[in-house]
């Protein structure tokens, strides 16, 4: 029997030279390239549709991702239009209630000092005078500013600074001359108001969450408590001198939030009203006095910056009492008043223009106990600074928080029957004022 041996299998025969290691490495990157070559046939003779549909495949790739992208963000906002009406419906029915979340922590761990700090420099650089109308024309379409109420021409505001504490018009903002009245200090949005009548005197925030006045003032405030006696009811006590405000202790040191803590728990006066208004960046910012006062003394708050927003009230506890502040406190015809100044992010700075030498948001000192507010006297002691109602006081150097604190006339029925004058406001919560305009009044029996 015979064998032949087909052509299509190939016979090996010994060669010396592919014993070599070089000739090998030549003989087996020939077989990968036949290989190669081999498949790239193959998918040529499959023919073009696997190749069209992997070519499709590639190209639906991005455009899917895309749709992707803009279903997820338009899910997103979906969402914030839903909470952004949820919030609006809930401000209407007044049951905007307390609701910390995740952010709010986070606002703690960012060095909100320091970045107010380099702001207020951002701020202060020379505009050259060909930009100056353009920018400030933008910021006054972005925040909803009146530049007709401007004093000067565009021109003359050398600084983003400078133009946010402006000078109005003459006439612009008109004061009230009824003597019965208390203006209101600055242009902003009521936010809370009423009067001070439960133990702790205590101003409501938000739904859900209130502060003490005492801590906003500071524990030495003059603020006109009576003491709540165990062996008393409610109604009775015996009335707060300033001896007795010096015997509280001072803050009680917390990471968290500081607060004053009393020796015995006290009542506000008859009497003691209050009001909160807010300032957006876009409105007026400087401060005025908003009766015929005298300024006995300053306390400044070295605190937090927070910003003061709607949502910031809504989910940072204390917030009117962490954040840096400056307070006055004197007397006016009715007794005890205060005005609280607070701070925000990109506002650390505060002028107060009856202390020129103040200076706000400075480095911190101490970084982890809270500082011991600075106090300052005005002389004489007994007078201090007397203001006019409509005065200049002090000024923002964006927007923030204005709180007052007041004693006001109360119905007091006397001998003869006769009864007294009764404060009561003439402003709603939620209503936009204007410097200049009442507050609240009151009638001359």
């Amino acid at each position: 029997m015979k064998f032949r041996a087909s052509q299509r299998i190939p016979c090996f025969t010994y060669n010396g030279r592919f014993s070599h290691p070089h000739a090998q490495r030549f003989q087996f990157t020939t077989f990968l390239r036949k290989v190669q070559a081999t498949e790239a046939r193959a998918s040529l003779n499959r023919g073009g549709s696997s190749s069209n549909s992997s070519s499709q495949g590639n190209t639906l790739l991005l455009p899917g991702a895309t749709v992707a992208t803009i279903v997820m963000l338009g899910l997103l906002h979906a969402r914030r239009l839903y909470d952004d009406q949820k919030i609006e419906d809930a401000r209407e029915k007044g049951i905007l209630e307390f609701q910390p979340d995740v952010k709010a922590t986070f606002m703690r761990l960012l060095p909100l000092r320091s970045i107010s700090r380099f702001w207020g420099t951002l701020t202060s650089v020379e505009l050259p005078m060909w930009l100056r109308p353009s920018v400030y024309k933008g910021w006054a379409r972005a925040f909803h500013s009146n530049l007709e109420e401007v004093a000067l021409p565009l021109e003359e505001y050398a600084s983003l600074r400078e133009f946010f504490v402006r000078r109005l018009k003459e006439g612009t903002r008109p004061i009230d001359p009824d003597p019965c009245c208390l203006i209101s200090p600055v242009d902003g949005t009521v936010l809370q108001f009423g009067e001070l009548k439960e133990v702790g005197a205590m101003i409501e925030q938000v739904k859900g969450f209130s502060y003490s006045v005492s801590s906003l003032l500071g524990a030495s405030s003059l603020l006109p408590m009576n003491v709540v006696d165990d062996n008393t009811n409610q109604d009775g006590g015996q009335e707060g001198s300033m001896d007795d405000t010096n015997q509280k202790s001072w803050w009680r040191v917390s990471l968290a939030s500081p607060k004053v803590r009393d020796p015995a728990p006290a009542r506000p006066m008859k009497g003691l009203f209050y009001c909160v208004i807010y300032l957006s960046p876009g409105d007026y910012h400087r401060i005025h006095s908003p009766a015929d006062w005298n300024v006995l003394g300053r306390r400044h708050f070295s605190g937090r910056l927070f910003p003061m927003n709607e949502r910031a009230t809504r989910t940072i506890r204390n917030l009117y009492v962490e954040n840096e502040r400056v307070v006055l406190e004197g007397k006016w015809q009715e007794g005890f008043m205060a005005m609280a100044a607070v701070g925000a992010t990109n506002i650390g700075s505060i002028e107060l223009f009856i202390e020129p030498t103040l200076r706000t948001n400075r480095p911190w000192k101490k970084l982890l106990h809270p500082e011991p507010p600075e106090e300052q006297v005005y002389e004489p002691r007994s007078t201090g600074v007397l203001l006019k109602k409509g005065d200049e006081l002090a000024a923002f150097n964006m927007g923030s928080t204005v709180v007052l604190v007041f004693q006001a006339p109360i119905l007091q029925p006397s001998a003869d029957k006769s009864t007294s004058a009764e404060f009561s406001f003439c402003i709603k919560k939620g209503d936009r004022v204007h410097m200049g305009e009442a507050l609240g009044r009151w009638h001359d029996p």
